[in-house]
């Protein structure tokens, strides 16, 4: 699987700016890491279109296009920046949806209104804006038809 970003375009990205402290640090093997996990979880999001190509790896690039948009790439950098970071999607949900916990007498109260990104498994709300242009909307689906 190819990654959106590769060391190289993430290293140019992060030249321009500030708080990079994370990735400047890190070795490449973690960088490739990092950025390899950027992909999966973009990945995993339900974006408008179609793959370009059904024997691709990844989800991008979709419709008519030959190359992985600017924002995917910089949101791809953007994840493994947050990752790199320490933050870790799974716990982040559960921080976010945790209200109030008591161990004695044990009450676990839960929020209902989890930030958007925190739920779609995003680490980076920067990511996530830079991603939203390309979702699909939750309330649609498609439909075709098979003959």
């Amino acid at each position: 699987m190819a990654n959106y970003a590769d060391i190289t375009y993430a290293d140019a990205y992060f030249l321009t700016h500030l708080w990079t402290t994370p990735w400047d640090d890190s070795i490449d093997a973690n960088k490739t890491k990092a950025l390899t996990m950027g992909t999966q979880i973009i990945d995993t999001l339900s974006f408008t279109g179609e793959v370009t190509s059904t024997t691709q790896d990844n989800q991008f690039p979709r419709d008519d296009e030959v190359t992985v948009p600017t924002d995917i790439q910089d949101a791809s950098c953007e994840i493994a920046l947050a990752l790199l970071d320490g933050i870790q999607p799974d716990k982040e949900l559960e921080a976010a949806r945790m209200l109030r916990f008591t161990y004695d007498a044990v009450t676990t109260q839960y929020k209902t209104d989890v930030p958007d990104h925190t739920y779609a498994g995003v680490p980076s709300v920067l990511a996530w804006r830079l991603l939203i242009p390309y979702l699909r909307d939750s309330d649609s689906f498609n439909l075709s038809r098979v003959t």
